[in-house]
C-alpha cells in the first residue's frame, strides 16, 4: 500500500497558522513517548494472527496478475480475440469493483468488525474466481472479475487497519511490511501458475480455481483469530478488548494496552462519522494529507512501469518471462530489506529516500530514450533504472503508507479514513492505466519519464515537510500527540 501532517491535526479549530512551529513540537512529543511497560512482549503472539491476514495481500497480488499470462488463451476459448476493448476490460473491470469495495470498507470494518471484514473480503473472491473460472462467455468473466475486484478493494485497508492494530509497537513496522511481501508473492505466484497457459487448454480454469483455496483459508482461518482489541473497545465491549490482547500482548501487557485505552477515550468513539465530516470537518486535513500521499504514490509511475516493463526488457533482447521473474525479485528483495529496516530507520526515512530513489530511477530511463546515449547504453539506463525503480519503491513508497495512515488517524476515524484515502489509490491508478500508453505514444518515453521524476521529487518534498516518525510509539501515544483535545 501513506502519512500525516503532525501540525495539522488537532481537536481543535484550525486556526493555528504556525505550522512547521507545531510540527516540531508533536514530533518531539514522539519523540520522547509516554510510560511504557517494562519490557516488549512477545512477538510470536501476534504473529499468527497477522500472518493470516496477510493471505488477503496474496489474493490482492494474484488476482492483479492472474489474467497477464492466460489473457490470449482466455480471449480465444471465450471468442473475443482480436477485441481490444474486451480485453482491457477483463483486465480493468477489477479497478472498479476495487473501487467499490474499497469505498465500503471503512463502513464494513467499523460495523463488522475487522475479522467479519475479512470473511467478507474472500467471499466474493471465492465467488468471482469460480464464475470465471466456470464461464463459457465474456459476460461471466467480467460479472466474476467485478466480484473479484469487490473483495480486492475491501482487503488491503482492512489488512493494514487489522495488522496496525494487533501487532506490539516495537515491530508494527516488521509486520506491516509482511502485507507488501504477500502481494509480491502473490504477484510472483500468478506469473508462476500461469506458465503452462500455452501448452495446456484451458489452463487458465484452473488459475482461477487455484485461488479460492487461499481466499477459503482465509475466511475459515479468521474464525480463530483475534478481534481487534481497538474496535472491541470502541463497540463498549471492554472486558472482550482485554481478553484479546492478553492473546496478543501476554497478560502483564494487556493492562497497559487498557490503560492506554482508557487515556485516549474521550467518549465520542460511539459518534457515528459522517464523510462529510471527513472531506470537510476538523478531520479533513489529515484525510487529505493521506490522499495526497497515495496520489503521489500512484503519479509516481509504478503501474506504468509495471505496465511498460516487457516492452522495455524485449527492446533490450530479453524475453517477456524472464523480464516479469527480475520484475518480480525486485519488488520482493525491495520489500525484505524494508521489513528488516521499518522498526530501525523509521517510516519517514525509508518513504523519504525510496522516493528520492526513484527520482533517479526515472531520470536514468528518461536518459536511456534520448539520443545522447548509444543504443547498448540505452538498454543499460533502461533496464538498469526500470529494475532500480522497482526495488526502491518497494523500500519505502510501497509498504510504508499502508502502515503509516493507520498509525496517524484517530481511532474513531480511522477505517473510514483508510477506506477515503485508498479510494484515491484506485481511481488514480485506473487514470495511470487507462492513459499511459495514450500519453507515452504523444509525448514519447523521455518525456512521460521526466514527469514521473518530477512527481517523485514532489514526493521527496511533501515527505520532508509532512511526515512525523512513529516507529516504536503505541497508537494510543501517537493519537495524544499529535491529536490532543480541547
Amino acid at each position: 500500500m501513506w502519512v500525516g501532517h503532525s501540525s495539522m491535526y488537532k481537536r481543535t479549530p484550525s486556526r493555528d497558522n504556525s505550522n512547521m512551529e507545531d510540527m516540531e513540537e508533536n514530533s518531539d512529543l514522539l519523540d520522547i513517548g509516554l510510560d511504557k511497560g517494562t519490557s516488549n512482549p512477545s512477538l510470536m503472539l501476534s504473529l499468527p494472527h497477522v500472518l493470516v491476514a496477510t493471505i488477503s495481500s496474496f489474493l490482492f497480488g494474484y488476482h492483479l496478475g492472474v489474467v497477464n499470462e492466460p489473457l490470449e488463451s482466455i480471449s480465444v476459448d471465450l471468442g473475443f480475440r482480436g477485441n481490444t476493448l474486451a480485453e482491457g476490460l477483463v483486465v480493468s473491470i477489477c479497478l472498479g469493483g476495487a473501487l467499490i469495495g474499497c469505498l465500503l470498507s471503512g463502513w464494513i470494518a467499523d460495523g463488522v468488525g475487522r475479522r467479519r471484514a475479512f470473511q467478507l473480503c474472500a467471499l466474493p473472491m471465492i465467488i468471482g474466481a469460480s464464475m470465471s473460472a466456470a464461464t463459457n462467455n465474456l459476460f461471466g468473466m467480467l460479472v466474476g472479475r467485478l466480484f473479484v475486484g469487490t473483495g480486492l478493494g475491501l482487503g488491503p485497508p482492512v489488512a493494514s487497519l487489522y495488522v496496525t492494530e494487533v501487532s506490539p509497537a516495537f515491530v508494527r513496522g516488521t509486520f506491516g511490511a509482511f502485507i507488501q511481501i504477500a502481494t509480491c508473492l502473490g504477484l510472483m505466484g500468478a506469473l508462476f501458475i500461469g506458465i503452462p497457459v500455452k501448452e495446456i487448454s484451458g489452463w487458465w480454469r484452473v488459475c482461477f480455481w487455484v485461488s479460492t483455496i487461499p481466499a477459503a483459508i482465509l475466511a475459515a482461518a479468521m474464525v480463530f483469530c483475534a478481534e481487534s482489541p481497538h474496535w472491541l473497545y470502541k463497540q463498549g465491549r471492554t472486558a472482550e478488548a482485554e481478553a484479546e490482547f492478553e492473546r496478543l500482548l501476554g497478560v502483564s501487557e494487556a493492562k497497559f494496552a487498557m490503560s492506554e485505552l482508557s487515556k485516549v477515550d474521550r467518549g465520542d468513539d460511539t459518534d457515528t462519522v459522517k464523510l462529510s465530516e471527513l472531506l470537510h470537518g476538523r478531520h479533513s486535513k489529515v484525510v487529505f494529507i493521506g490522499s495526497t500521499l497515495f496520489a503521489l504514490q500512484q503519479l509516481s509511475g509504478i503501474n506504468a512501469v509495471f505496465y511498460f516493463s516487457s516492452t522495455v526488457f524485449k527492446s533490450a533482447g530479453v524475453p517477456s518471462d524472464i523480464a516479469n521473474v527480475c520484475i518480480g525479485i525486485a519488488n520482493l528483495a525491495g520489500s525484505i530489506v524494508s521489513m528488516g529496516l521499518m522498526d530501525k530507520l523509521g517510516r519517514k526515512v525509508l518513504l523519504f529516500w525510496s522516493f528520492f530513489g526513484m527520482a533517479i530511477a526515472m531520470i536514468l530511463q528518461a536518459t536511456g530514450a534520448t539520443s545522447l546515449v548509444s543504443n547498448v547504453g540505452a538498454q543499460y539506463f533502461s533496464v538498469g533504472g526500470m529494475l532500480l525503480f522497482v526495488l526502491t519503491f518497494a523500500l519505502g513508497a510501497g509498504p510504508v503508507p499502508g502502515l503509516l495512515l493507520p498509525e496517524i488517524f484517530p481511532s474513531r476515524i480511522r477505517a473510514k479514513a483508510m477506506a477515503v484515502c485508498m479510494s484515491v489509490h484506485w481511481v488514480i491508478n485506473f487514470f495511470v492505466g487507462l492513459l499511459f500508453l495514450r500519453l507515452l505514444e504523444k509525448l514519447g518515453p523521455q518525456l512521460l519519464y521526466s514527469m514521473f521524476a518530477i512527481f517523485c521529487i514532489m514526493a521527496v518534498t511533501f515527505v520532508k515537510r509532512n511526515v512525523v516518525e512513529t516507529k516504536g510509539k503505541s497508537l494510543h501515544e501517537i493519537e495524544i500527540a499529535l491529536l490532543p483535545q480541547d
